[in-house]
């Protein structure tokens, strides 16, 4: 605001000493002092309010001055109410320094002219930060990135001297302040996520306030445009976004602000909803590799063929790589009890999140990532630097352990009672042979994960049984013949004279050769079980009294 507006104001009781050539200076702030050198509390472009308590005599008028001026402060305003008037030795040093003075009745508390400063200032910063926020908003949906959400957020910290952060649905840390005060924890973070997928999930209305430690932060979600209604009046199952959309956390308690400033604070959402729409649209590229490599390992294509399309994936996944890499591959799916939700592309979303290091640094560092989706499965494709041969055998790249400990708090509580998150992970595999083994490998874990109590659960491969380790890195032309000769014969039996002769068996296997529990399970007389079980043998000529032969049937099953 200007210095002409405080004589426009009546209410204020201001009467101008001194100074009218300088009434278009801007006032940032407002400050009440009695010290006789305020200069460590002064930032420049304040209205300095004192009772002259610090003046004994006329000499101490013009260091006051002086000081005043060379701290860049916009004007003074003394109170008539301790020495009846303003004193000329005051005034004349204001002139002599060019700086404004106006008298302050003494019916008029200094209290009333701080609050009418200071609420004309803050509008007027939160319109210049609205004004800033729609010009990025512009540069960002038309053009080249306009610094990405560390910009808005800087801008909230200088104009309206708010601290935010940005954070994923499982608390990484996205973006923040730059200054100098502590970042938040790990921990608070996890709370924060936490909190805030937990009342999405209840529908309260935002922003959400939560107070810990003593500090109140309110939250905000960030919804892109990718995850928003396709239509007007479109209502879409909230579990399709909420385990998959950033949100913005504020140090301050917004239960009280005006509409004005929470619209602000909804405009800079929605610029960070630009970028992350960005970061989406830039992830395409590594989606579709991490596809066209799944679909080659699942339909059996040639190991040459799937290597030629990693070599492809190496440099966009791992620029500057000179090595092959090595791969990990990890599997999540998202299971709700009503399976109403589609959850194939909120895994995918997920999944990304989640493998997303926050102890990296640079903007780029979720590029490493390439995530395809099949059904209600998503899958990970993770290049790791290739180890060099005097490498000690540590375990290297992702751990499910420290997978699971970094996102379970957050996601149970996005979860809400009714849904489930479970991840396998892999060994890491040398080449594009060993590819195929991984995506079971982790299947498998997963599965393991699955068996587990909890919301969110997680499987590495050090976790899995001998002969399941060993299954998905059986050849595939070893695998077929071996499945083909035992099954094939109950397979076409089955399919000619609806036998159930293949489910009969793996019930059997099931009930660990116990006729009375098969039977029961199968809803079936033992003699009846008995006679299937016999023409299981006489078509494959085994004997499943045997272990061998019962072994041999488990493992075929297995690799089917």
């Amino acid at each position: 605001m200007r210095l002409r507006a405080l004589l426009d104001t009546d209410a204020l009781g201001l009467k101008l000493l001194g100074g009218e050539d300088e009434l278009d200076r801007s006032v940032r702030g407002v400050m009440t002092t009695d010290l006789r050198d305020p200069s460590r509390y002064l930032s420049g472009g304040e209205l300095v309010l004192t009772g002259l308590a610090w003046r004994r005599d006329a000499d101490d008028s013009e260091p006051f001055v002086r000081i005043l001026v060379q701290a860049g402060v916009a004007a003074l305003a003394a109170g008539e109410a301790e020495l009846g008037s303003v004193p000329e030795d005051l005034m004349v040093a204001c002139a002599r320094h060019h700086l404004p003075l106006f008298a302050v009745n003494e019916s008029v508390a200094f209290a009333t002219i701080t609050e009418h400063v200071v609420r004309q200032v803050s509008g007027e910063r939160a319109g210049d930060l609205a004004a800033v926020v729609d010009r990025h908003r512009r540069m960002m949906t038309s053009g080249p990135a306009g610094g990405g959400p560390d910009v808005v957020l800087d801008l909230l910290g200088s104009d309206l001297d708010l601290r935010a952060w940005v954070l994923s649905p499982t608390g990484r840390p996205v973006a923040g302040p730059k200054d100098a005060a502590p970042a938040l924890s790990t921990e608070l973070c996890a709370k924060l996520a936490a909190d805030h997928l937990a009342a999405t999930r209840a529908g309260r209305r935002a922003p959400h306030r939560v107070p810990l430690g003593g500090t109140t932060y309110s939250l905000f979600p960030v919804r892109g445009a990718a995850r928003a209604p396709q239509a007007a009046g479109a209502a879409r199952d909230v579990r399709e976004t909420v385990l998959s959309d950033w949100l913005l956390v504020v140090e301050a308690d917004a239960g009280e602000w005006a509409e004005e400033r929470l619209d602000l604070l909804y405009g800079v959402t929605q610029l960070i909803a630009v970028e992350r729409d960005r970061r989406d649209a830039a992830r395409t590229v590594r989606r579709r590799l991490a596809q066209e490599v799944l679909e080659l390992v699942q339909t059996g294509a040639a190991p040459a063929e799937i290597a030629a399309r990693l070599r492809v994936a190496a440099p966009v996944l791992l620029p500057g790589l000179g090595a092959a890499p090595h791969w990990q591959v990890v599997v999540a799916r998202v299971e709700w009890e009503d399976g109403s939700a589609e959850t194939g592309p909120v895994a995918q979303t997920l999944l990304e999140e989640i493998l997303v290091d926050p102890l990296a640094t640079g903007p780029e560092h979720s590029d490493r990532i390439a995530v395809a989706h099949t059904g209600g499965e998503a899958v990970a494709l993770v290049p790791l630097p290739a180890v060099s041969s005097e490498h000690d055998g540590s375990e290297t790249g992702i751990l499910a352990d420290a997978l699971l400990a970094s996102v379970r708090e957050p996601l149970s509580a996005g979860l809400d009672g009714d849904g489930r998150v479970t991840l396998g992970v892999s060994a890491a595999v040398h080449s594009a042979e060993g590819l195929r083994g991984a995506l079971e490998e982790a299947r498998h874990a997963r599965r393991v994960a699955a068996a587990r109590p909890g919301r969110v659960c997680a499987a590495g491969h050090q976790e899995l049984a001998s002969h399941v380790l060993l299954l998905p890195f059986v050849p595939d032309d070893v695998r077929r013949a071996f499945t083909a000769r035992l099954l094939d014969p109950l397979r076409d039996y089955d399919r000619r004279h609806r036998a159930e002769l293949i489910p009969t068996l793996e019930a059997f296997l099931d009930s660990d050769g116990s006729w009375t529990r098969c039977a029961s399970r199968l809803h079936l007389h033992v003699n009846t079980l008995r006679y299937r079980v016999g023409r299981i043998e006489q078509l494959t000529g085994r004997d499943l009294s045997r272990l061998e032969d019962k072994l041999d049937f488990f493992l075929a099953l297995r690799m089917s």
